[in-house]
């Protein structure tokens, strides 16, 4: 047992070792079917995960909330050599609204060991061979619902049905959460990558295992579950009701000028060479 692969860091191998394998052992003990083992299991990673990304999906209401204002910045400031003037405005709007980047993503990358792990314990899970699920008849590996009798590169000779059902979920959770997203300005290629993602998954996980799948599928429909009653419970009154007081505290000279980061002074050196190229074109383009 020693020698199974559980992932390709430390921390990773160690959440297997001693958090994952224990609990799924532990299922195993009132749970008879491996499919609802793992749809418990998915269920108890993510309720314990979801303190830590609370943050980043409340981030995301409020961001859909503050479109109005972000597409308006977008139109304000049309120009590339207007991107740091844009992106200043828009952090400024953001500390507004009380939503901070660093505190969504941060949380994210926290989880993303627990991800390595759960990717590295399915394949070699030897609990999981032989046992069926619904249409699936071995959890261990692919549940193909049809053979093509040739080989397609990258994607294989099948289809994975539980794979399919992992892609739509993807593709929705993508359609879902970049609908109220800016795409315009400095990213016009990010809107391509996100819809694009799913595709690429479809061919990585058509011949993995069913177990695999499965526990994307049900992490997937978890997280948009999750996402759509946190959205719809962020209330669009509060939020103006934070950036009143926010601007009601400055405005009366309460709010104490913080110190500025190194990263913000850096930014402001940027724009301010920006906007003296910008001169100089303009007085070169007018001789």
């Amino acid at each position: 047992e020693k020698m199974l692969p559980l992932g390709w860091t430390v921390i990773s191998k160690s959440i297997s070792r001693w958090l994952i394998i224990p609990a799924f052992n532990f299922l195993e003990n009132f749970i008879k079917n491996y499919g609802l083992i793992i749809l418990v299991f998915t269920l108890l990673i993510r309720l314990v995960l979801l303190p830590l990304v609370y943050k980043s999906y409340k981030g995301g209401a409020i961001m859909r909330i503050l479109k109005p204002e972000m597409d308006a910045l977008n139109q304000k400031f049309p120009k590339q050599e207007q991107a740091m003037q844009k992106q200043q405005a828009m952090m400024a709007l953001q500390k507004r609204a009380g939503y901070s980047p660093m505190a969504g993503c941060l949380p994210v990358l926290i989880q993303m060991p627990f991800l390595t792990a759960m990717f590295m314990f399915f394949p070699i899970a030897i609990e999981l061979r032989q046992k069926s699920f619904l249409w699936c008849d071995d959890l261990s590996t692919y549940d193909s619902i049809l053979d093509f009798g040739f080989n397609i590169p990258l994607y294989g000779d099948h289809i994975s049905l539980f794979c399919l059902l992992m892609f739509g979920m993807q593709f929705f959770y993508t359609w879902y959460t970049m609908r109220n997203q800016n795409m315009s300005g400095g990213m016009p290629g990010m809107k391509f990558v996100m819809y694009f993602m799913p595709f690429m998954m479809l061919f990585i996980f058509n011949s993995q295992s069913a177990g695999l799948n499965l526990y994307y599928l049900i992490s997937l429909t978890f997280t948009m579950a999750t996402m759509m009653l946190i959205r719809r419970f962020t209330s669009e009154k509060k939020v103006r009701a934070h950036m009143a007081a926010y601007d009601q505290k400055h405005a009366n000279g309460k709010g104490k000028p913080k110190k500025k980061s190194g990263f913000a002074k850096r930014l402001e050196e940027l724009q301010k060479q920006a906007e003296q190229m910008q001169k100089m074109k303009e007085q070169q383009s007018r001789r």
